[in-house]
């Protein structure tokens, strides 16, 4: 796996920032016209949904974001770009990802938040980035890896928040 570009860290401090990241990233998604695939990665309640949360606010989702750990996928068709998120906590074997046609959601139109990736290794397509969280005292420590062109020029337009470390 080819990385582009130089990974980009930092600190949250709380929830909300969690959210202004995502938010962040969808508008930088917006801006860019293209689709998006990203990988989120860390353990359980390290912010992954919430991240997720803040991206589909971020491209003007009103309701609200649950993670769609029964479900795998859930749609948000009504935005622009079309976003899917999904969760592959449950998945038994990444084959399962064909039987409800993964490969159809990830078109060069689509933003494609994938938490759990994996357990679809294999199956899913490479990422544009990878987002890995994880527990830095009360925080989040956050590591951004471009794994596309596309990755790399999105994250180097990322205005991020909180301190790089």
């Amino acid at each position: 796996m080819t990385i582009y570009g130089n990974e980009r860290r930092l600190l949250l401090d709380s929830e909300s920032e969690t959210e202004q990241l995502g938010r962040e990233l969808a508008r930088r998604a917006v801006e860019s016209e293209s689709g998006l695939v990203v990988f989120l990665e860390g353990d359980l309640g390290m912010g992954k949904t919430t991240l997720s949360r803040g991206v589909m606010q971020g491209l003007g989702h009103d309701g609200a974001v649950k993670s769609p750990t029964y479900t795998l996928v859930e749609p948000y068709e009504h935005l622009k770009p079309r976003a899917y998120h999904f969760d592959l906590y449950r998945l038994g074997d990444p084959e399962e990802l064909e039987y409800m046609g993964i490969r159809d959601y990830f078109s060069d139109e689509n933003l494609c938040l994938v938490e759990w990736p994996e357990r679809g290794q294999g199956v899913l397509p490479e990422p544009d980035l990878e987002i890995h969280l994880e527990r830095q005292g009360e925080g989040r420590s956050v590591v951004i890896r471009a794994r596309s062109a596309r990755g790399a020029h999105l994250m180097n337009e990322l205005e991020l928040i909180g301190p790089d470390h």
